[in-house]
């Protein structure tokens, strides 16, 4: 694959420290949640990650609904992504996205299934995280 655009971004401390981007668009104090037994003053990872993955889904859609000629404007997307232990003595996440398209919601869904294998996110997680998918309320 030939990267169409590359960034960085480093981390001090961990959860309770500081991180920002090569080009300092971010930069941000980082801690753990309240329910992680943090201060939950700051975000955290996870917020970053639901962050970056509605806005990256949410244009899959648009980029699949401009190449079929389904004419929508917007794609609203909403990613809640948990974490919590797993059975190999580690962590793993969850995620769930939700999906509202003021369409039909049989197109709806076949445009929500197309942009779930468009997504660089989606693909990135396929295979190690269940991601759980709804359109207009009803899962898919």
């Amino acid at each position: 694959m030939k990267a169409l655009y590359t960034t960085s971004a480093t981390a001090l401390a961990g959860r309770n420290g500081q991180v920002s981007t090569d080009d300092k668009k971010v930069d941000l104090q980082l801690s753990y949640p309240k329910e992680m037994g943090g201060s939950g003053e700051f975000t955290n990872p996870e917020q970053l990650f639901a962050s970056g993955y509605a806005a990256c889904f949410s244009n899959a859609i648009l980029h699949v609904a401009g190449q079929t000629k389904v004419a929508i404007k917007a794609a609203p997307t909403t990613a809640t992504v948990g974490i919590g232990a797993n059975d190999n003595g580690g962590f793993a996440l969850t995620v769930a996205l939700a999906v509202e398209l003021d369409l039909d919601q049989a197109e709806a869904e076949q445009l929500v299934k197309t942009a779930h294998q468009v997504c660089p996110y989606s693909n990135a997680v396929r295979g190690n995280i269940d991601v759980k998918l709804t359109v207009n309320g009803q899962a898919i």
